[in-house]
């Protein structure tokens, strides 16, 4: 059996930082996740799509923050269970949980922290009739390496953020893009629509508005597509059809463990500690809503650091923890230095 002080559900990048805050405090920290690597939809999904919103990084690459947050917690030696999904829950009378997985791996833990993203998934499809024969023949759901594209012709169907980026990001990449959306209106942000639009205009982009995809063609690959405007049909030439309408979410198992679930999510407090319906499971993350929340890595990452700090003082009951910043304590201790360093910091505030 695994034994643990925290058991972590979810090795995205809200679980992967929550070991780092962990460590900050000298918590041991296990990891469960379903998928075969570490990073949860940025790496399986988009590792090569840029991220913008990342303090102190005006664009990271999905893979490369992955990467990242992977060398920032390895000093603190968390634990890995993957391509297993947890799966039982048992809460012991000390208060403690038995957490075990599809392929019965069992895990002791003091807390838990949930930390799955959007769940299991899996992508909404376009009602095109034959388009499971084309699954992996030319129609992508996921752009999960750019150069499959390279100097190809690809047709990108969708309104929202991932379609606009997607659609930018290759223009560079592929040898012709189209973009066909069926309304006229993006529901992607301004700046990413204006792009487009730039894109368009330079002959770099084709945009398709108001048009749907409404057939594939081909004998064994995607070879080109029936694009419905107007009521008029015409065929275009493609190698590749991406059609990003989103994805499903599903809780999977964690959906039958007795928490709060609203909409797919699990309800937690958020005014003290990001801590469920049940005494000692912890929620951080997309997984979570609570009123104001927002769905972005910056909020999980947030999430995570008051979460752990609530996981100290209830595995440590009655001992004071002063908040030092890591410029003064580093990461790795205090040794003789910082000790000294952190005397001299307090007489200079006195």
């Amino acid at each position: 059996m695994i034994t643990t002080d925290i058991l972590i559900i979810g090795a995205g990048p809200t679980g992967l930082f929550a070991v780092f805050e962990a460590g900050l405090l000298k918590l041991k920290c296990h990891i469960i996740d379903a998928l075969p690597q570490q990073g949860g939809q940025l790496a399986e999904l988009y590792p090569k799509k840029p991220i913008f919103d990342i303090p102190g990084y005006p664009s990271v690459m999905a893979g490369e923050l992955v990467d990242n947050l992977m060398e920032q917690i390895k000093q603190f030696q968390p634990g890995f269970t993957l391509n297993e999904r947890a799966e039982t829950i048992d809460k012991l009378e000390d208060g403690t949980f038995i957490v075990t997985t599809n392929k019965g791996t069992k895990h002791h833990a003091k807390v838990v922290a949930i930390a799955g993203g959007l769940g299991s998934f899996e992508p909404r499809k376009p009602l095109i009739e034959n388009i499971a024969f084309y699954e992996d023949k030319g129609v992508e759901y996921f752009v999960k390496d750019p150069e499959l594209f390279r100097d190809k012709k690809i047709v990108i169907a969708g309104g929202g953020d991932s379609a606009l980026d997607w659609s930018i990001f290759l223009a560079d990449v592929a040898s012709e893009v189209t973009l066909v959306h069926r309304r006229n209106e993006f529901r992607g942000a301004l700046d990413s629509v204006e792009k487009v639009q730039e894109l368009k205009k330079l002959g770099k982009i084709n945009l398709i508005t108001p048009a749907e995809v409404t057939g594939i063609i081909g004998e064994q690959h995607v070879e080109g597509l029936a694009i419905t405007k107007h009521d008029e049909t015409k065929i275009i030439a493609t190698d590749y059809f991406i059609p990003l309408f989103g994805l499903t979410p599903k809780l999977g198992p964690i959906a039958n463990w007795g928490l709060e679930i609203e909409k797919n999510a699990i309800k937690v407090n958020n005014a003290l500690d990001y801590q469920t319906n049940i005494d000692g499971i912890y929620a951080i993350g997309d997984v979570n809503t609570y009123p104001g929340k927002l769905k972005l890595i910056l909020c999980g990452f947030h999430e995570a650091t008051l979460m752990c700090q609530s996981v100290y003082n209830r595995i440590n009951p009655g001992k004071k923890y002063v908040l030092k910043y890591t410029t003064v304590s580093g990461v790795d201790g205090f040794d003789g230095t910082r000790k000294e360093a952190e005397k001299q910091v307090v007489k200079a505030i006195e």
